[in-house]
C-alpha cells in the first residue's frame, strides 16, 4: 500500500494566484493555464461549481488578463485521471490499485481575509497508474480518454514515450471542503517556507525530514503513517 502526496493547481508560479477558497471553507479547484494554448476551456468560459466563472475569482487585472487563456484540466474529477510527463512525477507509475493519491493546492481567502495556505482538496483511490506506452490503445481510451495529455492529439503524441498516467475508481473524489495542511516554516536562509504543519505530521509523517511541501516533488508517506494516512483521507468530505 502507497500513499503519496501532490501539489497541483493554479498558484503564485503558475497563473499568478492562490485558487479561492469561500467563507464556509469549501473552495474552487482553479486548473493551471494551458501552456499549449489548445484546449477549448478558459478561464472566461469555465464556471466553477459555485456558479461563478473561474475568472471572477481572479484580480481584475489577472482575470482579464487570463480570460481567454485556455486552461490545463489536470487532474480531472469527471473521471479522475491525471497525467504528466515530467521526470519529477515518474513515480507515480509505480502506484497500484488501492493505492492513494492525495492532492493539495494553494488556497487564500476569497472575500475574507485568510492568508495563502496549502489544503488538501481531493484524491483518488487508485485503480491503475502506468506509462502510456504500457496500455494498449483500447485501455488509453476506455480509461483515460478525458485526461488533457490524451485529450489533445498532439500533446499525446509527443508525450506518449515519458507520460504517466493515473486512473482513480469511482470511490476517488473532489472535496467538498478544503482541509489546511500548511503552516509557515523557514527555509535554510530564514526566509518563509510552507511545511507540513505539526498535526499533519502526526497523520502523514514527515516524508523522512523532508517536511517542505511548497515547491515539492511528490512527497511519499512512510510505511509506518500509511495507515493513518489512509484512514484521515478516506474520512475527509
Amino acid at each position: 500500500m502507497k500513499v503519496a502526496l501532490l501539489r497541483v493547481g493554479i498558484d503564485s508560479g503558475s497563473g499568478g494566484c492562490q485558487g479561492p477558497l469561500l467563507p464556509d471553507g469549501s473552495f474552487e479547484h482553479v486548473p493551471i493555464p494551458d501552456g499549449f494554448g489548445i484546449d477549448s476551456r478558459t478561464y472566461g468560459n469555465t464556471v466553477g461549481r459555485h456558479g461563478r466563472l473561474l475568472k471572477d475569482y481572479l484580480s481584475p487585472s489577472l482575470g482579464q488578463r487570463l480570460e481567454a487563456q485556455s486552461m490545463h484540466v489536470d487532474p480531472e474529477f469527471e473521471t479522475f485521471t491525471y497525467g504528466d510527463p515530467t521526470s519529477p512525477k515518474a513515480g507515480l507509475r509505480h502506484l497500484e490499485k488501492g493505492d492513494v493519491l492525495v492532492f493539495y493546492a494553494g488556497l487564500e481567502g476569497w472575500g475574507f481575509d485568510s492568508p495563502p495556505a496549502l489544503y488538501i482538496i481531493g484524491y483518488f483511490k487508485v485503480l491503475t497508474a502506468g506509462r502510456a506506452a504500457d496500455f494498449r490503445p483500447a485501455e488509453i481510451r476506455a480509461l483515460f480518454s478525458k485526461n488533457f495529455h490524451v485529450l489533445h492529439r498532439r500533446v499525446y503524441r509527443d508525450q506518449k514515450a515519458n507520460l504517466v498516467l493515473v486512473k482513480g475508481s469511482s470511490k476517488s473524489r473532489l472535496l467538498k471542503k478544503a482541509v489546511q495542511i500548511s503552516e509557515t516554516g523557514r527555509d535554510r536562509a530564514g526566509k518563509p517556507l510552507k511545511v507540513l504543519s505539526r498535526d499533519m505530521q502526526r497523520v502523514f509523517g514527515d516524508f523522512g525530514g523532508k517536511i517542505s511541501i511548497q515547491r515539492s516533488p511528490t512527497r511519499w508517506v512512510e510505511p509506518a503513517f500509511i495507515g493513518s494516512a489512509k484512514e484521515f483521507v478516506y474520512n475527509l468530505r
